[in-house]
């Protein structure tokens, strides 16, 4: 029986859960690894022409067997999208909402409003608010734990969502405003006492002037709290989200070896030990779910928030998540293609839980899909109405988590930057099937570092089916093309009430038909 949330107007909203009968729920974790893109693991990803998983150098630099682990137990995604920075992302799976509608469309700077020069002036700064439908907020008010543990950036300080407490979750281990650790070193007291003071982690201080590191820590706390959890009798919903691989990349002395005759620049081999960290703490938690006989109870749902930030080449060029093309906070595939595993913690078919949810082991699904899928997704699965008058842009992933075709899953995907001045600026990306379009509202605004991100116009279109490295633009070859695309990103905007980049005079700039 549907379990139904209804919004009352109160001075917040407030849900209630009714239902009939004693209601048995399955333990969830999203494991959010934060600034990791498709391209830093051991596990392909990609696939050639024939659907058939391709390995790439980066593949056999990086070293995730933890994540190889889950992999063999479960479905990845190839084709799975986030927000091209991060705050975006968060609050997409927090709400199921595309960035574009609860705009929240740039990382938030904790301490100034970051909207860029021409940047849209109604942005949603101050992030999420303690009225806001939240899907930890869902699950604790029928029976969930709600635990929070790692980066949270969900909102600027002194505003509600600077605190996770505010947001639906009963426990908060290390969640702030800002998105970047102070230290990952405990010697270093995670920043407390720094000139990077105003990033310090905070809630770890057992462990300053320790040589535990930051993800470890991160995990020692969760498995308190798991254990805890689990001898209550209670289900579990753990937002695991790393502030690994975010910069500084402070090497992790544990891994450092594993990349010394790599080749790479010493930053690039730090950023490749955070992630092993990150996969190690992975691993960790399986064990433990293990020991603590829950594993067959509990689902996991593996990503990353954005593309890679690798310090490997050029910012738009095919480097740092080669073969695709960008990275973090870029407007082409390396900047929101992230990596995407739903499993089982421990396989078995003979499960109640898992007969309502079959995932086939090491299976690979090339369907687009998105971060605000996730929302709906787990609604589903404990049979949850979605709240009344509500508005989620997600589609429920249940038929594509089975490793089949879903024809009625969306295949578009909508990334919205009205800011400046960063990777890219003032950019909206549109997918929809095969086809993508990049609209520049101001291309000829420099990013950082000085560069000029397109020096073309308004437009490039790229088929990804036939090139998915974005090599060549078909934006005056295929004219037809280029002004369907752009009829559906514009109308994409629209239905999201989204905001725009303004000119020096404060006009607002909407996109334009080519």
């Amino acid at each position: 029986m549907k379990i139904h949330c209804f919004l009352i107007a109160l001075p917040m909203l407030i849900f209630h859960a009714t239902c009939s009968g004693a209601a048995e729920f399955p333990n969830i974790m999203v494991f959010l690894v934060d600034d990791m893109g498709v391209m830093d693991t051991s596990v392909p990803f990609l696939t050639d022409k024939n659907g058939k998983l391709k390995r790439y150098p980066l593949n056999d630099y990086y070293q995730t067997p933890c994540m190889e682990r889950l992999a063999r137990n479960g479905i990845r995604f190839n084709q799975f999208y986030a927000m091209s920075v991060c705050s975006p992302t968060r609050i997409s799976i927090m709400t199921g909402q595309n960035a574009a509608r609860h705009r929240t469309t740039n990382w938030i700077n904790p301490r100034q409003n970051n909207a860029g020069s021409n940047g849209a002036p109604d942005w949603n700064w101050a992030g999420l608010k303690k009225s806001d439908v939240t899907l930890p907020g869902i699950l604790r008010t029928i029976g969930y734990k709600t635990i929070h543990v790692g980066k949270g950036h969900f909102g600027a300080e002194a505003y509600d969502g600077a605190e996770p407490l505010n947001l639906g979750f009963d426990i908060n281990v290390a969640g702030a405003a800002f998105g970047a650790p102070g230290s990952y070193y405990g010697e270093k007291n995670y920043g407390f006492g720094t000139k990077r003071s105003h990033h310090a982690v905070p809630h770890l201080e057992k462990y300053h002037g320790s040589h535990t590191f930051l993800s470890e820590a991160l995990t020692i706390e969760a498995k308190k709290h798991i254990a805890e959890t689990a001898k209550s009798g209670k289900p579990f919903y753990l937002y695991f989200a790393h502030y690994a691989v975010h910069a500084p990349f402070d090497s992790d002395p544990r891994f450092a070896d594993h990349y010394k005759n790599s080749g790479k620049p010493a930053k690039a081999q730090a950023f490749a030990t955070l992630i092993e960290g990150m996969d190690k703490s992975l691993g960790d938690m399986l064990d433990q779910f293990e020991e603590l006989g829950i594993a067959e109870d509990t689902l996991i749902f593996f990503l990353g928030d954005n593309g890679t930030d690798a310090p490997l080449g050029h910012q738009h060029r095919v480097a740092c998540a080669a073969p695709l093309r960008g990275k973090k906070g870029a407007h082409y595939e390396g900047g929101m293609r992230v990596p995407f595993i739903a499993a089982w913690a421990k396989p078995d078919p003979t499960n109640k839980f898992q007969k309502q949810l079959r995932i086939p082991a090491g299976a690979i699904q090339c369907q687009v899909a998105s971060v605000t899928d996730l929302f709906p997704t787990i609604l589903d699965l404990l049979d949850i109405s979605t709240p009344t008058g509500y508005t989620v842009d997600g589609s429920r992933l249940q038929t594509l988590l089975t490793g089949k075709a879903d024809p009625k899953h969306p295949q578009q995907f909508l990334m919205h930057y009205p800011h400046g001045q960063h990777r890219s600026n003032y950019f909206t990306t549109w997918r929809d099937g095969d086809w993508k379009v990049i609209y520049h509202t101001l291309p000829d605004k420099p990013t950082t570092g000085g560069y000029i991100q397109f020096k073309g116009g308004n437009y490039q279109l790229f088929n990804l089916a036939e090139d998915p490295f974005e090599s060549t633009n078909l934006a005056e070859s295929k004219p037809r093309k280029l002004q369907q695309m752009m009829k559906g990103l514009i109308a994409a905007l629209e239905n999201h009430n989204a905001v725009y980049p303004v000119d020096d005079n404060g006009k607002e700039l909407r996109p334009k038909l080519p």
